[in-house]
């Protein structure tokens, strides 16, 4: 390890935290292979995180001078004169600075996760309490209806999760419409696109304003929607969704819920013209998910079994 590594592994994060994330939301492709793009957006964020921490780790790793024995010491005094003061300044700093982005990252997720999960048990009462009842419906049902003429349409993931629609939503769409719309809803929570969801708002949340992109958010948001609309065009065909997403175009949902409206239904409405799937491309992104993966981990992890194959040796 050496600062030009650090320094490589610093830029390589900048990268896939900004420009590489723009230039993909930009792209067309992911709509006929969106599940291969949810995993290179995947991909992505997690090497962004590596390689942030492989920096500081590359910086850190020049900390270790040898002491008099020939084994790596972490003697502040001996690390001084090795390296001299205003080095060593420059070295700790960039170190510490990896520790808060790692604790700040852990922070970003458990404090999504506890937002997100206390505001859907509130409104999971909620609905519960508005539910008008259906006298067909099972006991066991995870179904709500509401009692407002708003077509309304959407989901509350977890353990506890419910499917929430309006009476408006029943009344304004045939039998296979509602079954499309609550296909679309269960394939979020048998997928648990939720979680997908809350690990980027996390890591979007980490990252500092001036580096982290919006596009990768919204993207993933998007592609979890074309995954669900896949399942629901399975069961019913394009037709039926797509006049349930007309229908449902202008519905709201609370924080923390999958809704079958949203600012995307145009585009959802246009792409179940043409549901073609390009395995071709798929598999490009599935390869380009792993080489993202792979390099950044042999980069760091080789150098790191060296150095540790010369301490033991020593």
């Amino acid at each position: 390890m050496n600062p030009t590594t650090a320094l490589a592994f610093a830029l390589l994060a900048l990268l896939l935290a900004g420009p590489v994330p723009a230039v993909l939301a930009r792209a067309t492709w992911p709509y006929r292979a969106p599940g291969a793009a949810l995993v290179l957006w995947q991909a992505i964020a997690i090497a962004a995180v590596l390689s942030a921490f492989s920096s500081g780790l590359a910086i850190a790793s020049e900390l270790l001078v040898p002491g008099p024995d020939g084994r790596p010491t972490t003697a502040p005094l001996a690390e001084i004169d090795a390296l001299g003061l205003p080095l060593w300044i420059v070295y700790v700093v960039v170190f510490a600075i990896t520790l808060l982005i790692g604790a700040k990252l852990i922070f970003s997720i458990a404090s999504v996760a506890v937002r997100t999960r206390r505001r859907r048990s509130r409104h999971r009462v909620l609905v519960d309490l508005l539910d008008r009842g259906e006298p067909h419906r099972s006991p066991n049902s995870n179904l709500r209806v509401l009692d407002a003429a708003e077509p309304i349409a959407y989901c509350l993931p977890g353990l506890r999760h419910r499917v929430v629609v309006s009476a408006g939503t029943l009344d304004s769409l045939g039998r296979d419409e509602i079954t499309a719309i609550l296909m679309h809803e269960r394939s979020h929570l048998r997928s648990r696109h939720d979680l997908v969801i809350e690990a980027f708002t996390a890591v979007h949340e980490a990252f500092p304003k001036v580096v982290r992109s919006k596009s990768a958010l919204g993207s993933v948001q998007l592609l979890v929607e074309l995954l669900a609309d896949d399942s629901a065009v399975k069961v019913t065909g394009p037709t039926p969704l797509a006049r349930a997403l007309v229908t449902c175009a202008g519905s709201s949902a609370p924080m923390g819920a999958l809704a079958a409206g949203g600012p995307h239904t145009l585009t959802r409405i246009k792409r179940l013209s043409d549901t073609g799937k390009d395995v071709r491309v798929a598999l490009a992104a599935y390869l380009a998910s792993a080489a993202i993966l792979v390099v950044p981990t042999i980069a760091v992890a080789v150098p790191w079994l060296v150095e540790l194959q010369r301490l033991f040796q020593s």
